[in-house]
């Protein structure tokens, strides 16, 4: 068993209420019937936005991201996609819903359904997981058959994202990236030759695929049921892509993931050697991101892409008998 450098919780660096520019601050109050009455800050996730759980005291609660038009650009597109996805996605599927936008003091703010609910923390919880993959499997289901609405949105392909963006053990045996630290038993070649099949399984997929879907982007509620968030990347791509980036955490807490994979609806028919092959592609795109050198993001995501890095070639690792 291992755990993150740091609890998923808590890695985030974020603004708080009060170094929000006043005239949002009054904006945001506002929508909420006046200042309000508390401010749950969010823990999770790695990048700077502002994002907490507000109430007010005639409104809310409301989750509110905001981040600056100027200086947050990337942050503010990426609110904005994902409002447009959230209000198209299937209804029932367990997601928070967008309430409103506005833009005000040189800031966006993107307002969503509240989810009264906590982090999954590691190691897993068995029924906490269990609650996540069901929570997926009633996703996957509804984007089997990629819903028109979403399709309009000009939504990237999974199999594009992996050759421009995950794919590195290609380049690494190629000498056009520095190679990261590795354990000796390591096979470059197998590495490279795994990850490039990638892009090929990803095209053949006619669904849609969260593309970001990690305990970070999870909320459990008092009542046990998982709600997925974070709706920023979905692209045309498997579901099962989508339960490894979940499942390199539960290898992480020692559970049974071999089976947790194969038995999930969302690897039905999935080629047989899918897990390897994202886990190969998943492990170079973490350990040459960690590599990077420091982030203007969280101080904390060199750290977690290692992590994540070394539990995902470490569970290909057990697969193969490498180690």
């Amino acid at each position: 068993m291992s755990l993150p450098p740091v609890p998923y919780d808590a890695t985030a660096l974020r603004p708080d209420w009060a170094e929000l520019p006043a005239g949002l601050r009054d904006a945001l109050a506002a929508r909420l019937g006046g200042t309000p009455v508390t401010v749950r800050p969010a823990g999770a996730g790695f990048t700077r936005g502002f994002a907490a759980v507000l109430h007010g005291p005639a409104g809310g609660p409301v989750f509110v991201k905001a981040a600056a038009l100027a200086e947050q650009r990337h942050l503010v597109d990426w609110y904005a996609h994902e409002a447009d996805v959230l209000a198209r996605l299937p209804a029932g599927l367990p997601v928070p819903r967008p309430r409103w936008a506005l833009t005000e003091a040189g800031w966006y703010a993107l307002a969503l359904d509240a989810v009264d609910g906590h982090t999954p923390r590691l190691p897993w919880d068995p029924a906490e997981l269990d609650a996540a993959l069901t929570a997926y499997a009633e996703v996957a289901a509804a984007l089997a058959v990629p819903p028109a609405e979403l399709v309009a949105l000009g939504l990237p392909r999974l199999a594009d994202l992996a050759r421009d963006d995950i794919l590195w053990w290609g380049e690494v045996v190629a000498g056009r990236e520095p190679a990261p630290a590795l354990p000796p038993w390591a096979p470059l070649p197998e590495l490279a030759a795994l990850e490039s099949r990638l892009p090929g399984y990803a095209d053949a997929a006619p669904g849609l695929a969260h593309g970001d879907l990690r305990v970070d982007n999870l909320l459990l509620d008092a009542a046990g049921r998982a709600w997925i968030c974070d709706w920023n990347w979905l692209c045309h791509g498997p579901a099962w892509f989508d339960l490894v980036t979940l499942l390199i955490t539960g290898y992480a807490s020692g559970l049974d993931v071999d089976a947790a994979f194969a038995g999930h609806p969302a690897a039905a028919g999935a080629p047989a050697d899918a897990l390897d092959v994202t886990l190969a592609a998943l492990s170079g795109y973490f350990l040459t991101g960690a590599d990077a050198g420091a982030s203007t993001a969280s101080p904390h995501l060199r750290a977690h892409q290692r992590w994540s890095g070394e539990q995902a070639l470490a569970w290909l690792a057990t697969r193969q008998g490498w180690a």
